[in-house]
């Protein structure tokens, strides 16, 4: 007993900040206030592509919080929400299990009993000691170390995870994905305290988003995977809208091509995160 409780405390401590995040005076909002020339890092799918260390695991999340990010300019952990046959909220981006963990077949298809079993691989196939998560698992492990922005797939319902969030009191750190307009309107009406990431290409995709009552305090907003036109970075940051640009895919295959200064372009350019499948490398790039 006394071995197993050891083992658990070093665990814990393993996965432990050097430094505690801290809620601005103004709330979660005031995390993604638009700062010219800063930018956040977020680590999509909780991961990137680093040996050892798989998407969507509390491990991987807690080695980049060790690196990257401050108590005032923590890390954003980008990660999926998906659901088990017997309906518990677990962590994993595809709708199967084969790629990134040691079982097999679709995952409304099967029991959390059977997840919990299972091993995680990174994303080079190396198989790792690390388990699946529970989002509420993710979400307690959180609380003082990271931001979330919770991408909540298509057989989930945003509700369930709204109700995880209110009852891990999660609130002043975890935002919740949304691909359009009536899901952001959704969420809202669920919780109006709550940020949403929102797509926003162009001011139409603003305004639609005022039509069904959004607010501009809730809304941070994704411009796409290329950069945005310098005017629309303009128009959403006299509003008080932080700016997403998703360097995942081609712009972080520029980045390797042409050197990791493009980042630092991306952030004079206007973006205000960099949701990114290279955290480490944008770090470096970002603090020159």
């Amino acid at each position: 007993m006394k071995k197993l409780l050891l083992f658990f405390l070093l665990a814990a401590t393993a996965c432990a900040p050097k430094t505690q995040i801290k809620v601005p005076d103004g709330g979660f909002q005031d995390y993604f206030k638009p700062q010219p020339g800063q930018a956040l890092i977020s680590a999509h799918r909780g991961g990137g592509d680093y040996r050892g260390y798989p998407e969507n695991s509390i491990e991987s999340f807690a080695y980049l919080a060790e690196k990257i990010g401050t108590p005032t300019r923590p890390i954003i952990i980008e990660c999926d929400i998906n659901l088990t046959r017997d309906s518990v909220l677990m962590m994993m981006h595809d709708d199967k299990l084969d790629r990134t963990s040691t079982g097999t077949g679709r995952i409304s298809d099967v029991t959390w009993d059977y997840c919990k079993t299972l091993r995680l691989e990174d994303n080079q196939g190396n198989l790792t000691r690390y388990k699946i998560p529970t989002l509420e698992q993710v979400l307690r492990w959180g609380k003082g170390r990271v931001l979330y922005t919770l991408d909540v797939k298509r057989s989930v319902p945003f509700d369930k995870v709204v109700a995880m969030i209110h009852r891990t009191n999660a609130a002043d750190y975890a935002a919740v994905i949304t691909y359009n307009a009536i899901d952001a309107a959704k969420v809202y009406r669920l919780d109006p305290s709550l940020m949403i990431s929102v797509n926003v290409r162009n001011r139409a995709d603003y305004e639609r988003l005022r039509e069904l009552g959004v607010s501009d305090r809730n809304m941070i907003a994704f411009i796409g995977t290329r950069e945005a036109d310098p005017e629309l970075y303009r128009f959403l940051h006299d509003k008080g809208i932080a700016c997403i640009l998703g360097t995942l895919g081609n712009l972080d295959k520029q980045a390797v091509a042409k050197g990791d200064y493009v980042y630092r372009e991306f952030v004079r350019n206007g973006a205000d995160i960099l949701s990114t499948d290279r955290p480490l490398e944008v770090l470096k790039a970002v603090e020159l």
